[in-house]
């Protein structure tokens, strides 16, 4: 699992091109580390990217 892996098998989970499993094997991880990463890397509550 690398961590442009786990970023690129997110970008694919989130646009719903893969399901969870998928994007997991992609990640090479298992589904309960791609959703912990998923966590880890989603944007708080009302504030935007690039927002300052």
């Amino acid at each position: 699992m690398t961590s442009k892996s786990v970023a690129t098998a997110l970008t694919l989970y989130r646009s719903r091109t893969l399901t969870l499993e998928q994007a997991a094997t992609v990640g090479g991880c298992s589904t309960a580390e791609l959703e912990a990463s998923a966590r880890a890397f989603s944007p708080l509550p009302g504030h935007a990217s690039g927002d300052d």
